[in-house]
C-alpha cells in the first residue's frame, strides 16, 4: 500500500473544501466552526468503520442488513423465480437454507459455504437480472419496510439524535439538522419533517437541505446499489450505510461554503420535533406497509423510466460522435476518442484523483470516467461497470472502495428535477429561489460525495477485511 496516496486523500479534503469557498457567494464569511466539526465527524466515523475495533461490530451490522437485503427478494422469486422460486418445489434444486439465512449463519460466526445456485459469486454478475428482476423489486420492499418503520416510530428517535449531533457540534438551525439527518433514511420526503419553517428559512438554509438530498441516498435505493456490488464487494451494505451518514457533515460543509450563513434562523438553538402523521392517513401498521410499497413501485418505475431515456440519449449522441469521426483527418481522428463518457471523465479528473484512488493512469481514468457518468446517467449503470470491472481484476479493491463512497449519493441531473420541483410544491411562494438554489446545491452534494471518498481513501491501509473478504 503505498502511503502518498492516503497523504493525497487528505489534502482532497483540503482542496474540495477550498474549491467549494472559491464558488462562494460570499468568500469573506468563512463557517469555521461547521468546516471544523463536519469534518471531524466524517473522521470520527471514518475511524469507527476502518481502524477501531468497531469496524468488527460494523461488519456484523453489514452481515445482518444483508439478511434484510437477501429477504427482500423473497417476492422477487415468487415473481419472476420460476421453478428456482423459493414457493415451488422443484425435485432438482439442491436443498439447503436460503440466502437469507445462509448469511444470517455467517452473522453468528459460522462458517459460509456457497452452493451452486447460489447467487452470491463472482460469476452471478449479469446486469440485466440484477436490474430489471432483482434490485427494482428491492426498491418497493425496502420502501415499504421504511414506512412500515416510520409508521412504528422506529426511525424517528433515531432521526433525532443525529439531528441533535448536527445542530450541537456544527451550530446549525434545528430544521436543516433534522432535514439533514432524516436525509439518512429517506430523499426528498425528509423536507417534509421542516415544512412548517421552510418559507421562513434563509437562504443558506434551503441551500444546506438541497443538498443533503443530493449527497445521501434513501434507504429506498440502498439495497438497489449492494446488491449490484455484494459479489464483488461483500461489506458493501455496511459501506453505503457509514457513506450515506457520512456525506451528512459533508453536505453542510460545503454547502455553507458556498451559502454562507448571514442571518439568524428561526429555528438556532433547538430541534424541532416530527410532525406526527395523520392517522387518517396511514391509519394502521398494514396500510403504511401498503402505501410505502407503492410509493417504491413510483420510485422504480420512475428510476427505469429515466435509465431508459437519458441511456438512449447518451447512445443517440455517442452515435454522433461516431459519424463525425468519419470525416477527413485530423478531425476525424480526434472525434474517435470523443464520447459523453469520456468528456465527462476528463472533466473530473482532476476532482478523482484528489481522492486518491491511484497513481497509475489507465486505473485512475477508468475511476474518473465511472464517477463523471453518474452526473446523466445516474448511479446505477456506474456501479454495474464498477462490479463488472473489479470481477475481472481491471481496477483495484482501493478503487472498488473509493469509488463506491464517491457514488453513493444522488448527485445527477435526473435527482435535480425531483429534489427542487418536490421542495417547489412544498414551499410554492419561494419556487424562484429554490430553482436557482438547486444547482449550487447539485455541485455542493457531488463535491460532498468526493469529499467522502477522501475519507475514505484516507483510512484504506489495504486491508482486505475491510472490503468483507
Amino acid at each position: 500500500m503505498n502511503p502518498l496516496l492516503n497523504l493525497i486523500s487528505l489534502i482532497g479534503i483540503v482542496a474540495i473544501c477550498f474549491i467549494a469557498w472559491l464558488g462562494s457567494e460570499n468568500r469573506r464569511v468563512i463557517p469555521w466552526n461547521v468546516i471544523f466539526w463536519g469534518i471531524g465527524l466524517q473522521l470520527f466515523i471514518g475511524l469507527l468503520v476502518f481502524v477501531l475495533p468497531t469496524r468488527d461490530l460494523i461488519a456484523q451490522i453489514n452481515n445482518l442488513l444483508n439478511a434484510v437485503l437477501d429477504a427482500s427478494e423473497a417476492g422477487a422469486r415468487f415473481l419472476f423465480g420460476g421453478s428456482d422460486s423459493a414457493f415451488v418445489p422443484d425435485p432438482n434444486r439442491i436443498v439447503g437454507p436460503g440466502p437469507a439465512a445462509r448469511w444470517i449463519v455467517r452473522t453468528i460466526g459460522s462458517p459460509y459455504v456457497e452452493i451452486p445456485g447460489d447467487r452470491i459469486g463472482p460469476n452471478n454478475l449479469n446486469p440485466g437480472f440484477i436490474f430489471a428482476f432483482r434490485s427494482l423489486p428491492q426498491i418497493i420492499f425496502f420502501s415499504a419496510l421504511i414506512s412500515l418503520m416510520y409508521r412504528l416510530h422506529i426511525i424517528q428517535p433515531v432521526v433525532q439524535v443525529f439531528a441533535k449531533i448536527f445542530q450541537k457540534t456544527m451550530k446549525l438551525s434545528g430544521a436543516e439538522s433534522l432535514s439533514g439527518a432524516a436525509n439518512i433514511f429517506v430523499g426528498i420526503e425528509s423536507a417534509i419533517a421542516v415544512k412548517p419553517y421552510l418559507s421562513d428559512m434563509t437562504r443558506s438554509e434551503l441551500c444546506a437541505i438541497l443538498s443533503s438530498c443530493f449527497g445521501s441516498i434513501a434507504s429506498s435505493v440502498l439495497g438497489l446499489y449492494a446488491g449490484i456490488l455484494r459479489p464483488t464487494f461483500p461489506a458493501i451494505t455496511g459501506h453505503l450505510v457509514s457513506a450515506s451518514i457520512m456525506t451528512i457533515p459533508a453536505c453542510f460543509v460545503l454547502s455553507k461554503l458556498l451559502i454562507p450563513e448571514t442571518k439568524v434562523p428561526k429555528t438556532l438553538g433547538h430541534v424541532p420535533p416530527d410532525p406526527v402523521e395523520e392517522a387518517k392517513e396511514r391509519p394502521n401498521p398494514m396500510d403504511s406497509l401498503i402505501g410505502g410499497a407503492m410509493d417504491g413501485v413510483k420510485m422504480a418505475v420512475g428510476i427505469a423510466a429515466v435509465i431508459i431515456a437519458i441511456l438512449g440519449l447518451l447512445a443517440l449522441v455517442n452515435a454522433m460522435f461516431n459519424g463525425l469521426a468519419n470525416l477527413p483527418s485530423p478531425l476525424g481522428n480526434i472525434f474517435q476518442v470523443i464520447t459523453v463518457q469520456n468528456i465527462l471523465g476528463a472533466i473530473f479528473l482532476p476532482l478523482t484523483f484528489l481522492t486518491g484512488i491511484s497513481l497509475d493512469w489507465n486505473e485512475l481514468w477508468q475511476a474518473s470516467v465511472i464517477i463523471g457518468r453518474r452526473l446523466f446517467e445516474t448511479s446505477i449503470p456506474p456501479y454495474l461497470t464498477l462490479a463488472q470491472l473489479n470481477a475481472a481484476g481491471q481496477i483495484s479493491d482501493r478503487a472498488l472502495l473509493i469509488v463506491s463512497y464517491v457514488l453513493c449519493g444522488f448527485t445527477h441531473v435526473a435527482s435535480y428535477g425531483i429534489f427542487v420541483g418536490g421542495l417547489s410544491n412544498l414551499v410554492p411562494s419561494r419556487r424562484s429561489e429554490v430553482s436557482s438554489l438547486g444547482w449550487k446545491a447539485l455541485w455542493a452534494g457531488t463535491l460532498a460525495t468526493l469529499m467522502t471518498g477522501c475519507v475514505a481513501g484516507l483510512f484504506d491501509f489495504g486491508n482486505p477485511s475491510v472490503l468483507g473478504r
